[in-house]
């Protein structure tokens, strides 16, 4: 079986992605195929041997859509969606530029008599009477062209899938405008027909049923609902190009004992590769000379540097924070970990297939069923000795009156306007599909590092003879000149005590085990069981508090004299304060929790317990989460996925409801749907709440369109003109259409007030941040440095929001506090880059 992707063009509605999967589907050799509306592909698995990708292409065509094969090196996603954000823009300003004359031209003889809008003199001297009336049919004539111009689409697409059968909201959208503008055309000619046979009476009628108002009003309205529908789909992300940018484009390997450069493609399996101090590995292979610490963040999620030496496996797209390096390269190109990753991203991205909206559905049968009804009105009051004029605007009302405006708009203005309150709370929501999705989910699946716990280690414990105070001095004293991870947890402590350091001598760093140095001619040993064994030093009454430590997973770093062990350190990665109370909220709405991490099994279980989550699976790579969520999903699960690394990114994209923490990697946020930039998993329930109240609002605004167009219909077709006289013009049938999208839009503005419930049971949300700082960084050269700064800014305390601009070489915080400038410079100088200035 063989898996291609194609790039579709025409789609503009769930039924046309249900259009196309089902043509593709009828081709024999077909096993899968998976339409996304979102970003306009499709992703299809067939038998080679029996289908080939022309015939593909062809079935796709015959359904009336365009379709070809997309080039997986260029990604011009992202690209495709700012070009078609930028065209429904510029025809959403066209059409308004164009339909506000329109409109005053044609009713600014009600308009001063409604609300007394003053009339120019020269207005009311060109277009007034009936004298004018050409004039002023014409002017509309010309004045609404350009709307139907620029909005021809509704026309290409409607018409296409009215000839094909299947016809959408694009095609009543397309016979309804076009219908008005085709009435105005013969209500021109009849006019000229009746100034030239002086017909006064004739011109009158026909210059108040100039309808061409309502066909610019239909396009201008429904361009504005699809604008805002464009602007949800177009913030798909770039997670795969930045994903790939995680390689170097250059590496350094060993050829005829020389180093030379050479691009990262052209590396061949065991080939020796030089890596360097603060370089990203290009490709996977095995250590065969040096020790370094090397940040796996990117792919195991683990916050702690691992340790590598000779023998050991070093993966694509780490970094070594300090040792030099040489690797054999075991995996390169196509087969390495991280090229394996985008695969993953890459597919579980087009499986993802759109939630199918309400008005979509009923657009199936809502659609042919109003047309069928406008013909049939027309015909009947034909039969009745009606004149054609008659007629054809009862068909025309029937039509105008129906156009799905207020069904365009239910769902897009109620995702506006919700987006919108959840970013005033810190909640950014990229996707409206799954933002509606969001509401059904029953399974909660969370990352730990970094998601529930803060991400970074710290001092947790203290055991010591000489005292905590006197402890920490002298470890802090010795580990200011190691470049070990653990040692800023150290120095971290040590300057929330205010510890002024001690000079040491004879410093030595014993690989692997820890540090050896003198303070006052007493010798010291920093460091784990190893360096304590090896130096014959005994181990005493801390056993038990060692054993007690070790059960809750942490790590220990002992610190002895030459004679015994005076103290012991316990360092830790910590849980966040605000997700024990999230956890409970969860349960509350009787959601399953289930945490997957990387880390290993004793710290996994002890914070599952703590936080009595359902379940807890260790020990995970990045393509075992992508599994365990295809597991749930097989189960008929409905899961959101919350997490905050890039080992994190598979296991976004494949959930229904991908959420990535906003103190995470880029790579991680571009990947999710929705985004919580205060790191706080309360903001997980709060857009569940908020998912919750957009749905109820959007089904309420369907509700109400459909009860409009239930009583309008009818009316509009005459149902009632025999029995009291009771018809709808076009104009009014186009007002009443109007008056329609405005209670909707006024509804959706309901969800301004929006609050969730936990909220009034005493459980705050963090307010968005008012402390901000911009720092001006000097070293970043790529997106890797951009990611390392982001990573060091938002480890500090207190950071609730890091942007970082490579382009102009700087980074703007927002914090819940005041952060002190030193902490700053500090994180920003052991990141190893610069600070320039702090605004």
């Amino acid at each position: 079986m063989k898996k291609t992707k194609f790039d579709i063009q025409g789609m503009t509605c769930s039924s046309c992605s249900t259009h196309v999967e089902n043509a593709v589907k009828k081709l024999k050799g077909i096993k899968n195929v998976n339409v996304s509306l979102l970003s306009n592909n499709m992703l299809a698995e067939y038998d080679e041997n029996v289908l080939n990708i022309s015939e593909i292409i062809n079935a796709i065509e015959e359904a009336g859509y365009g379709a070809k094969l997309q080039d997986s090196h260029q990604k011009k996603e992202e690209l495709n969606n700012k070009n078609e954000l930028n065209n429904m823009k510029k025809r959403l300003i066209i059409s308004i530029c164009f339909l506000i004359p329109l409109m005053y031209i044609s009713m600014h003889s009600m308009l001063n008599k409604w609300i007394g809008v003053p009339i120019p003199k020269f207005i009311s001297n060109i277009f007034d009477g009936a004298n004018n009336a050409i004039f002023l049919a014409f002017t509309e004539f010309l004045l609404v062209l350009p709307i139907v111009y620029v909005n021809r689409n509704y026309y290409s697409i409607g018409f296409k899938r009215l000839l094909k059968r299947t016809p959408n909201m694009d095609s009543l959208i397309a016979i309804g405008s076009s219908s008005a503008i085709i009435y105005g055309i013969f209500a021109i000619y009849m006019m000229a027909y009746g100034i030239g046979h002086e017909d006064i009476h004739l011109v009158h009628k026909y210059s108040m049923e100039l309808y061409f108002e309502s066909g610019g009003m239909i396009l201008t309205l429904i361009t504005l609902g699809k604008y805002l529908e464009t602007k949800s789909k177009s913030k798909t992300t770039d997670a795969i190009e930045k994903l790939v940018n995680l390689t170097p484009k250059n590496a350094v390997i060993l050829r005829d004992g020389k180093e030379i450069v050479i691009e990262t493609e052209s590396i061949m399996q065991n080939d020796i590769v030089v890596i360097k101090p603060g370089t990203s590995i290009p490709v996977d292979g095995i250590v065969v000379e040096g020790n370094s610490f090397i940040d796996e963040a990117s792919i195991t999620g683990e916050s702690i540097p691992a340790e590598k030496n000779i023998g050991d496996n070093v993966i694509s797209g780490t970094l070594n924070k300090n040792g030099y390096l040489k690797i054999k390269a075991t995996k390169v190109g196509k087969d390495t970990t991280l090229a394996q990753i985008i695969k993953l991203v890459e597919e579980a991205s087009s499986s993802k297939a759109p939630i199918a909206k309400l008005a979509d559905e009923v657009s199936k049968i809502f659609v042919p069923t109003v047309i069928i009804i406008a013909i049939i009105a027309t015909i009947i009051w034909l039969i009745n000795g009606q004149t054609f004029e008659f007629a054809l605007s009862i068909g025309i009302s029937v039509l105008v009156i129906s156009c799905p405006c207020a069904l365009g708009l239910a769902t897009p203005v109620a995702i506006m306007v919700g987006t919108g309150k959840g970013a005033q709370n810190g909640i950014l929501i990229k996707s409206a599909e799954s933002f509606e999705l969001l509401h059904k989910i029953d399974t909660v699946v969370l990352d730990k590092t970094g998601t529930i716990t803060n991400g970074k280690p710290v001092v947790t414990d203290i055991v010591s003879k000489i005292g905590e105070y006197e402890l920490i001095e002298i470890v802090g004293s010795i580990e200011k000149n190691s470049e070990h991870p653990l040692a800023q947890a150290i120095m971290e402590k040590a300057n929330e005590l205010n510890i002024d350091l001690i000079d040491t001598i004879d410093f030595i760093s014993v690989t692997g085990k820890g540090i050896k140095a003198k303070i006052n001619d007493i010798q010291y040993f920093v460091g784990n069981k190893k360096l304590i064994e090896e130096n014959n030093i005994k181990f005493n009454e801390f056993n038990n508090n060692v054993e007690e430590l070790l059960k809750q997973g942490k790590t220990i770093i002992y610190v002895a004299d030459k004679n015994d062990i005076i103290g012991i350190i316990a360092i830790s990665d910590t849980i966040k304060e605000t997700s024990k109370q999230a956890l409970k909220e969860l349960k509350k709405r009787k959601l399953e929790t289930i945490m997957l991490t990387g880390d290993n099994k004793t710290v996994a279980e002890k914070i599952g317990k703590t936080l009595e989550i359902d379940r807890v699976v260790s020990e995970l790579l990045p393509q075992e989460k992508e599994r365990e969520i295809d597991k749930l999903q097989k189960e008929r699960k409905i899961v959101a996925f919350v997490g905050d690394g890039i080992n994190d990114s598979i296991a976004i994209t494949k959930a229904d409801v991908g959420i990535a923490i906003g103190s995470g990697t880029d790579i991680a946020i571009d990947s999710a749907d929705i985004i919580l930039i205060k790191s706080n998993l309360q903001d997980v329930i709060y857009a569940v709440d908020l998912s919750k109240a957009v749905v109820k609002n959007i089904k309420m605004n369907l509700f109400w369109a459909f009860f409009y167009n239930i009583i309008g219909i009818p009316i509009a077709a005459g149902v009632f003109y025999t029995l009291i006289g009771l018809k709808l013009s076009p104009m009014i049938g186009a007002a009443a259409m109007s008056f329609s999208s405005v209670c909707v839009v006024l509804n959706a503005l309901r969800l301004k007030r929006f609050k969730p419930k936990f909220l009034n049971k005493g459980m705050e949300v963090e307010k968005m941040s008012e402390n901000t700082k911009t720092i001006l960084i000097e070293g970043m050269q790529c997106n890797h440095c951009k990611m390392t700064v982001e990573k060091a800014l938002g480890s500090i305390e207190g950071v609730s929001n890091v942007e970082v601009s490579l382009e102009d070489k700087k980074a703007i915080i927002k914090s819940n506090k005041e952060i002190e400038n030193s902490k700053i410079n500090s994180a920003i100088e052991e990141a190893g880059f610069a600070v320039k200035e702090i605004k």
